[in-house]
């Protein structure tokens, strides 16, 4: 596939991840990392998990990204975000850490933490430009090469008194 030189952003749908999209979500897997998680643990996390939200980016009828996190408490746990190869460098990466962190403003979350790759430098930027700190490192957390992660993490600001609205279009 040809990069893409621009996508309409009107074109893009953000909706709740589904059952029947993780043979799509499967394929984003294998592209963008090297640990995938496998089917069993995405039918585990909508099925079981009450604490995950999961959100899918699609274009023209097709996935391109998706993006988890868990909501414990007032705390919420990035646990995955990933764009298809031939989309990546379009800002969608940015448009999906937003709605993940709008969507958990919503549920009342004050915080937002993730981990990642000592070597990734590019998502630390990223996350960096999302208000995303440095606090400390999980030694050998990736199981593939025994790399460290950077534990980052941010406040979310807070809705002003009488912004919020009737429900959440991520529910």
């Amino acid at each position: 596939m040809a990069a893409l030189k621009a996508i309409d952003p009107e074109d893009i749908i953000l909706r709740n991840m589904t059952m029947e999209d993780i043979p799509d979500i499967m394929l984003i897997e294998h592209e963008a990392f090297s640990l995938p998680w496998s089917e069993e643990a995405f039918r585990n996390e909508l099925t079981h998990n009450h604490f995950a939200r999961y959100l899918v980016m699609e274009h023209e009828g097709g996935l391109i990204g998706y993006a988890g996190m868990w909501n414990i408490v007032d705390e919420s746990h990035v646990t995955n975000i990933a764009i298809r190869t031939v989309y990546r460098g379009l800002g969608l990466g940015k448009r999906l850490l937003r709605a993940m962190m709008d969507w958990a403003i919503e549920l009342g979350m004050l915080r937002m933490t993730l981990e990642v790759r000592i070597s990734n430098l590019a998502a630390q930027s990223l996350y960096s430009k999302f208000g995303f700190y440095p606090v400390g490192t999980r030694k050998g957390y990736y199981s593939d090469n025994h790399e460290d992660a950077v534990i980052m993490w941010c406040e979310l600001p807070q809705r002003e008194y009488g912004a919020e609205e009737e429900g959440s279009e991520w529910d």
